[in-house]
């Protein structure tokens, strides 16, 4: 296929945790808010006058220093990040938010304030740390508002006079719903068997949405978009099999290329900061407030887990079963990192019901923070797309 006008300039912003339209906000006076975890309300973040930027830490090599503070045993994405931290990294945020979706991402951040990494200089910067609930029930919701409140909107105000109203946090809701409209047609253009983007570029595309101010890359995501409308897709598809990534935080668009490098095309994302579900619009009504709202439907819709009541955890096999059918997936790839205990006891228990009850192939693999050439997993996920693929040949049913 002919290559994408704006894949180039999408690549570069994620070179670098600190990319050029974070310094343009920056530049006319908006406030930088970092953030870590998909369970912090994207929204909430966005308000008039402050963008969000979700931290990362591109290109990561030794993580030598962390690991003395945290230890090997803490999973990679925490580690990275703290020991670009150190590096001085993240000097670029404003603010820092971390809800407890897991222990180790508190333990990151906590040690980023205590090691004074962030913040030099600005007299208005703060660290908050957010309790989230663990049952997606009445109590559940109560927590979550009143966490976003005094960890999310009130912090904002004090130090930084942000607009607060829910006339403003809606008008937040309708930027971010622009953002996750373009993206999920974007990502239609996955369905079929002849897919007019590859899975590597819409990665490119997804991740490069929640690390830069959305206002500022909107217009071109639009432009490709339309571009993708007249975009003529190969003749003749170069995958073997169609596989759906499920699992933890990806945000190494390198693992998605090694994938569809394997020979299977990646055409559906149910990973934390993917576009399924983190990229569905957010729709509120007129008669109750909207920060309510808001948490309900992040509660309500969030695959983290996070969530152990058995009614979510029962939704979030059903939940990737959806995706498999609507994406016409031959295969699932369960990956998690390295450490991550919530996703660990997720993929072992997800991987075999999806597998035994469900029908599907499923490859569960657990991955380092940072893929570059990974010889082992490259040889895994080829030998998982070749039994895919017989299995095809066979006329072996996807799912039962």
């Amino acid at each position: 296929m002919k290559d994408l006008k704006h894949l180039i300039f999408f690549e570069d912003l994620l070179q670098n945790a600190d990319n050029a339209l974070i310094r343009q906000a920056q530049s006319e006076g908006k406030v930088c808010v970092a953030y870590v975890c998909e369970n912090t309300p994207e929204p909430l973040l966005n308000l008039p006058g402050a963008f969000s930027a979700r931290l990362r830490a591109p290109r990561t090599g030794s993580m030598e220093m962390a690991t003395y503070y945290m230890t090997s045993f803490l999973c990679e994405y925490s580690r990275a990040l703290l020991e670009r931290a150190i590096e001085g990294g993240y000097n670029f945020a404003d603010a820092i938010i971390t809800p407890d979706g897991c222990s180790m991402m508190n333990r990151c951040v906590e040690n980023m304030e205590l090691l004074k990494t962030m913040g030099k200089d600005k007299e208005h910067f703060f660290y908050e740390y957010m309790e989230i609930p663990m049952k997606a029930d009445d109590n559940g919701l109560e927590l979550y508002v009143l966490q976003c409140q005094n960890h999310i909107l009130k912090p904002l105000h004090e130090h930084y006079g942000i607009d607060i109203s829910d006339a403003a946090i809606r008008q937040a809701v309708k930027q971010h719903n622009r953002i996750c409209e373009v993206i999920r047609a974007i990502g239609e253009y996955r369905k079929g068997p002849q897919p007019r983007i590859t899975g590597y570029e819409f990665a490119v595309l997804t991740l490069s949405s929640y690390v830069c101010p959305k206002d500022l890359i909107l217009e071109k995501l639009e432009e490709t978009l339309e571009e993708l409308k007249t975009r003529e897709p190969d003749a003749k598809s170069a995958y073997r099999a169609r596989v759906l990534v499920v699992g933890s935080e990806i945000d190494d668009t390198d693992f998605i290329k090694l994938v569809e490098d394997s020979g299977a095309y990646v055409c559906a994302d149910r990973y934390c900061y993917g576009s399924l579900p983190g990229r569905d619009p957010i729709e509120l009504n007129d008669e109750e407030d909207a920060l309510t709202q808001i948490c309900r439907i992040y509660m309500n819709r969030g695959q983290c887990p996070r969530y152990m009541n058995t009614e979510k955890m029962n939704a979030r096999r059903a939940y990737v079963d959806q995706l498999a059918r609507e994406y016409e997936a031959d295969g699932i790839i369960y990956e998690q990192m390295k450490f991550c205990d919530p996703w660990a006891y997720e993929k072992m228990l997800g991987s075999h019901i999806l597998r035994s009850e469900y029908g599907y192939p499923v490859l569960a693999v657990d991955r380092p923070y940072a893929i570059a050439s990974s010889g082992q997993m490259r040889t895994r996920v080829q030998a998982f797309v070749e039994s895919v693929e017989i299995k095809k040949i066979q006329g072996g049913a996807k799912h039962e």
